[in-house]
């Protein structure tokens, strides 16, 4: 495997970008992720739904290295990462948001966006070459403009709109050049006319970007996706096409509250 900083050389289009084999995580007497198989092409738009408690979360923790699972193996570009720390993933081309945002309020939407270049780039904070941080400033207020607020590179992300302060997260992602964006919930507490943004955001990522996104609301989610995994009880329980998950009984069983919760009472913001 090498150091695993690398994509493998030898990954063809029609291998998966991201590969779940028999994935599961266990918080003491809690499987919050149980026996999960997933494959993921390059360039799919993977929604993945289910009510609170379902592991969605604890999958994205474990793909992104937040947490080592308890059992399986994961692969990303071709790469087994089971093992490696979160610090590393990056340098395959993840990057991924988290349910609640993680921004510097007292810094602008271009400061915070230019952060997360030279931490893509270097790894670390540090001083660069006038040179160099013109071009990654640049790159910065481009990833500004396609995420619609490129009138605002200069305005302190504490005075931006909640909904605003979610389309940074996705520019942030977007501007690391990624070949995996993992976005947790970001329609979370958006109005309706900021989720109509947010999804017009989604659809118009660049073809060659794969998108996983765990998503609540699912006009957003259904709308932007192309493939849907359905999870309950930290399992996989059912996949298909956006039009086949609208119309599956288990799927309005589950959302209706119908089928056993064994978690119940856990939440995964407690096993994050």
């Amino acid at each position: 495997m090498g150091d695993g900083l690398q994509p493998d050389p030898h990954t063809v289009p029609d291998r998966p970008i991201l590969r779940l084999r028999g994935v599961g995580r266990r918080f003491g007497g809690v499987q919050a992720v149980r026996d999960v198989d997933l494959d993921v092409a390059h360039g799919e738009r993977r929604a993945i739904l289910g009510p609170n408690g379902a592991g969605k979360t604890t999958l994205f923790n474990l793909v992104a290295g937040d947490f080592l699972p308890s059992a399986g193996t994961i692969e990303v570009m071709g790469r087994d990462v089971t093992h490696l720390p979160a610090r590393v993933r990056p340098k395959l081309g993840l990057a991924r948001t988290y349910q609640k945002t993680r921004l510097f309020p007292g810094l602008s939407v271009e400061d915070n966006i230019f952060l997360a270049i030279v931490g893509r780039e270097g790894g670390r904070l540090r001083i660069l070459p006038h040179r160099q941080s013109r071009v990654l400033r640049a790159r910065a207020r481009a990833a500004a403009e396609r995420v619609l607020l490129g009138d605002k590179t200069d305005t302190f992300v504490r005075d931006l709109s909640h909904g605003e302060q979610r389309q940074l997260e996705v520019g942030m992602a977007s501007a690391v050049e990624p070949k995996l964006m993992l976005l947790d919930e970001p329609a979370s507490g958006l109005s309706l006319g900021e989720r109509e943004r947010l999804t017009e955001l989604l659809l118009g990522l660049p073809e060659d970007v794969t998108l996983i996104l765990i998503e609540h609301d699912m006009d957003v989610a259904l709308t932007v996706a192309d493939h849907v995994t359905m999870m309950h009880d930290g399992r996989k329980v059912v996949e298909g096409t956006p039009a086949e998950i609208r119309g599956n009984q288990m799927v309005r069983d589950i959302y209706l509250g119908r089928r056993s919760h064994g978690n119940e009472g856990v939440s995964e913001s407690e096993t994050e």
